[in-house]
C-alpha cells in the first residue's frame, strides 16, 4: 500500500496533521516510535494541558522567522482550537491567568478525545514504529525501521525536539531532515528551570511569590518578563523562570539575572516607600516591613545579604544601609550557574531552519512532499499554552497543504468513491 501521507511522530501536532489530513480524504499512516501516543499531553500544565492561551501573537514566541510564525498562527487562532476541541466534545475553561484548560482538569480528557477522532476518521495508527531512515526514489518516500517498511507519497515530521527525551523527543526528526540536506538552527533547552549554587538561596525551597526577571549582558536588557516564581532545592523555576531560560543561555557576553522581589516598585518608587514608612512608622522594625511585603525567609535572607539587623527601628535604617536593601528587594542579582537542561526542558529553541520551508505550506522547498509541523521547526513559545497552540496551528497548517497537494487524478478518483 503506497499512503497520500506519513506523518512520524504522534504528538500534538502529528495528531491534529492526521486528523485534518484524513479529514480531506486523505490515506494517512501515523508511526510513533513510542509504546504509547501523547506523553507530552498527559504531563503538560501540571497533568492538566493547559491547550492554549486567551490572547496569542507572535510576540509569544522566539524564531528567526517570527513573521512567517504569525502567519501561521493566524491561520488557525486560539478561537478555532477552542472550537476544534469543542467538536470533540472536550469543553474548555478559561483560568484568571488566561490558560485554557479541560474543564476535567485532564490531560486524559485531551488525549482521549484526540485518539477517538483518529480512530472515527479512519487513520492507520502504529505504536512502536520508530523510524530510522527515509529515502525518494520516483516521488515517493520510503520510511524503514527495524523490521518494517512503508511508502507514501508525502511524509510529515513532527517528532518535536530534544525536551524531556523520555517521550521520545531524541532528535530523530532532525537527522531525517538533515538526511534530505535541511540545515538547523543551534538548539538549546527552553522552558527549563535554572540551577544556583547559592546554598542560601536553596534553602528557600518551596517558597513561591511574583517575581519580575530581567536578563543583563553586556549592560544591555534583553529580555524582561513578570511571572510567578519557585524557590527550589536545586535553584529556580515557575513560569518566570522557565520563560527567561531560553534567553540566558541563547544570549552572548558577561550575563546577568536580576530579580525584582517586589515587582510593583522599582528602585525610586520603593526608596520613596521606605521614607515614607520611616516618617509616619518610625518604630516599626525593618524585618516588620519587609515581611508584609515578601515572605519572611525570604525577608530574613535578604537582610543576612545586606548585612542588616532586622530587629532595628526604620528610624535607624541610615542611607547606605537604605540603598542595600532596595537593592535586595528590588535588584537582586541571582547566583545562576546554568540550567537543567533538555530532561526537563518543556520545549526545544532552534530547530529547522525556516529558510529551507515554503512559509505558507511548511513545505519543504529542498525536497518536494516533506512537510513539518510542530516543535522541530525554529519556533518556541513562552510558557501558558502557546506551545500547543503552534502545535494545533501548523498541524492545520500542513494538513490543508497536502490535501491541495493531491493530484488532480486521486481528487477526482476521491470524489467518485
Amino acid at each position: 500500500m503506497i499512503y497520500d501521507v506519513i506523518i512520524v511522530g504522534a504528538g500534538a501536532a502529528g495528531l491534529m496533521t492526521a486528523i485534518q489530513a484524513a479529514q480531506g480524504g486523505l490515506r494517512v499512516l501515523l508511526l510513533e516510535g513510542q509504546k504509547k501516543v501523547g506523553a507530552k499531553i498527559l504531563m503538560s500544565g501540571g497533568t492538566r494541558c493547559n491547550v492554549t492561551n486567551k490572547a496569542v501573537s507572535e510576540k509569544d514566541f522566539n524564531s528567526e522567522r517570527i513573521m512567517d510564525v504569525r502567519n501561521i498562527l493566524r491561520s488557525f487562532s486560539n478561537a478555532d482550537t477552542i472550537g476544534f476541541f469543542k467538536d470533540l466534545g472536550v469543553e474548555l475553561v478559561l483560568e484568571p491567568t488566561g490558560k485554557y484548560f479541560p474543564s476535567t482538569h485532564s490531560g486524559k480528557t485531551i488525549l482521549e478525545a484526540l485518539l477517538r477522532k483518529i480512530d472515527s476518521a479512519d487513520v492507520t495508527l502504529l505504536c512502536e514504529h520508530k523510524v530510522k531512515a527515509v529515502s525518494m526514489d520516483n516521488n515517493q518516500f520510503t520510511l524503514q525501521g527495524d523490521h518494517f517498511q512503508y511508502h507514501g507519497k508525502t511524509i510529515v515530521l513532527t517528532t518535536g525536539g530534544l525536551s524531556y527525551p523520555a517521550t521520545g523527543s531524541d532528535g530523530t526528526g532532525y537527522r531525517l531532515a538533515q538526511s534530505f540536506g535541511h540545515s538547523m538552527v543551534e538548539t538549546s533547552p527552553a522552558l527549563t528551570p535554572l540551577t544556583t549554587q547559592d546554598s542560601d538561596l536553596k534553602s528557600l525551597s518551596g517558597i513561591t511569590l511574583e517575581v519580575q526577571l530581567t536578563l543583563v549582558a553586556d549592560g544591555k536588557r534583553h529580555f524582561s518578563g513578570r511571572d510567578s516564581f519557585l524557590f527550589t532545592h536545586f535553584g529556580f523555576s515557575g513560569p518566570a523562570a522557565l520563560d527567561i531560560s531560553r534567553h540566558y543561555l541563547r544570549t552572548k557576553g558577561q550575563k546577568q539575572i536580576i530579580a525584582n522581589f517586589i515587582p510593583d516598585y522599582d528602585e525610586n518608587s520603593f526608596a520613596t516607600y521606605l521614607a515614607q514608612v520611616q516618617r509616619d512608622s518610625p518604630r516599626k522594625t525593618i524585618r516588620n516591613v519587609l515581611i508584609e511585603l515578601i515572605p519572611q525567609r525570604l525577608a530574613d535572607i535578604i537582610l543576612k545579604k545586606a548585612g542588616i539587623e532586622g530587629t532595628l527601628p526604620m528610624n535607624q535604617l541610615d542611607k547606605v544601609s537604605r540603598q542595600h536593601l532596595i537593592a535586595g528587594c528590588v535588584h537582586y542579582p541571582l547566583d545562576v550557574t546554568g540550567v537543567l537542561g533538555y530532561s526537563k526542558a518543556e520545549v526545544t529553541a532552534g530547530g529547522i531552519d525556516w529558510a529551507e520551508i515554503n512559509p505558507k505550506t511548511l513545505e519543504s522547498k529542498l525536497v518536494p512532499g516533506l512537510f513539518f509541523a510542530g516543535e522541530i521547526l525554529d519556533v518556541d513559545g513562552r510558557i501558558g499554552g502557546f506551545n500547543f497552540q503552534w502545535a494545533w496551528a501548523s498541524g492545520h497548517t500542513v494538513a490543508q497543504a497536502l490535501i491541495k497537494h493531491r493530484s488532480p487524478h486521486d481528487q477526482k478518483n476521491h470524489q467518485n468513491g
